[in-house]
Order: C-alpha cells, then sequence, then structure tokens
C-alpha cells in the first residue's frame, strides 16, 4: 500500500517572510530626534547659544593680546596715580582670559606668556626721570614689590591652562572609547529557516 508523499512541491514552496534589517544608529537618532520634547536640552535658544563661535588664539596672539591688555593698565594706572591692587587684579584677569582663549596646542604657552605681559605693563608705572640705567632699576624694583601679583597670576593662569588640558584629555578618550564601540561587530540574527535540529547539528 503507497503512502502519500510528504514532500512539498517546488511550484507550492513555502515562502518565508524576510528577517527585517536592524535600524542604522542614523534612523534611530532622527527616530530619537523626533520623539524629543520641545523643551528638552536640544531647544533653539539652547542650540543658539552653543553655535557661538569660542574666540581660539595662537600662543602669539593670547601673548600679544594679553601683553597689550596689561600696557594699558599699566597706563590707566599710571595715570590715577599708581595702584598695584588694581594692577594685580586686572593681571589675574588678563593670565584667566589668556589661558581660556588660547588653542589646545598652545596652552603651555599661556603661563609663559603671563609673566611676560606683567612685565611689559608694568613700564608705565616707572618713574620717567633719569637715564635707561634708572629706569631698569625701578622696574626691577617694582616687580620686586609687586612679586605677590606676578606670582598669583602666573599660578592661576598654569591651573587654568593645566584644568583645561585634562578636560580635552579626557574627552579624547570618551570619543575613542565610543569609536571602538561603534565599530565592533554586532551578532547576525538567526535564520527563521534553520530547524531546532539543524541548530544542533551545526553546534556540534
Amino acid at each position: 500500500m503507497e503512502q502519500p508523499s510528504t514532500r512539498t512541491p517546488r511550484g507550492k514552496a513555502r515562502r518565508v517572510p524576510p528577517v527585517p534589517r536592524p535600524a542604522t544608529p542614523a534612523a534611530q537618532g532622527a527616530a530619537a530626534g523626533l520623539r524629543r520634547p520641545r523643551g528638552g536640552p536640544d531647544a533653539p535658544g539652547l542650540r543658539g547659544l552653543g553655535r557661538l563661535p569660542a574666540p581660539r588664539l595662537t600662543g602669539l596672539g593670547s601673548g600679544l593680546l594679553t601683553t597689550v591688555w596689561m600696557l594699558g593698565t599699566g597706563w590707566l594706572d599710571s595715570r590715577a596715580g599708581g595702584s598695584p591692587a588694581f594692577y594685580g587684579i586686572c593681571f589675574l584677569l588678563a593670565g584667566t582670559v589668556c589661558a581660556l582663549w588660547v588653542r589646545p596646542a598652545d596652552l603651555a604657552t599661556a603661563p609663559v606668556a603671563a609673566p611676560i605681559a606683567f612685565a611689559v605693563g608694568a613700564v608705565p608705572l616707572v618713574d620717567a626721570g633719569g637715564g635707561a640705567g634708572s629706569r631698569v632699576m625701578g622696574l626691577v624694583t617694582l616687580l620686586s614689590l609687586n612679586a605677590g601679583w606676578l606670582y598669583a597670576g602666573t599660578l592661576l593662569t598654569a591651573l587654568v591652562a593645566l584644568g583645561r588640558r585634562i578636560a580635552l584629555v579626557r574627552r579624547r578618550k570618551q570619543a575613542r572609547l565610543r569609536r571602538l564601540q561603534r565599530q565592533r561587530p554586532s551578532r547576525p540574527p538567526r535564520s527563521p529557516r534553520c530547524s531546532p535540529a539543524q541548530q544542533a547539528r551545526s553546534r556540534r
């Protein structure tokens, strides 16, 4: 007695729906952006603030800016009678701005340019009477009397530059880790056509 065949004709083969591909990171980011509320961190006002250009000067440019700043401060201080506190506070501000505005590649130049700007800016505070030798001696005396402001401003400039350097290194490490995570190959999905028996056979 013949048994009915269980084979499926080729023309009537069962079609298996294709496996949907995983969404790309760009599509996921676009979908997440559409779901963000209007008052979130990417609001138009905050994005406008983030697009403001940050000044990034070279080491020479930041040094010249600090020198001109201190030279103008010294001239104003000489006109006002000469106040060491006013000159010292302006030097602290100038050193901080110099360390914040210099580009990351020239961070080491900020602590060097600060004391030079302090010395150049103190020239208008020296008494103009006498020759060149007396003016040099007056400048040395003025710098020695205001050594506290000089050391404090130079140390503050170095600390700000060091803080920026540490933050830059951490940001680069985080970006490198994200890049490595994106480059890892994802596990391919299992085909639904593979039966449990074939999966067990492939595992052996």
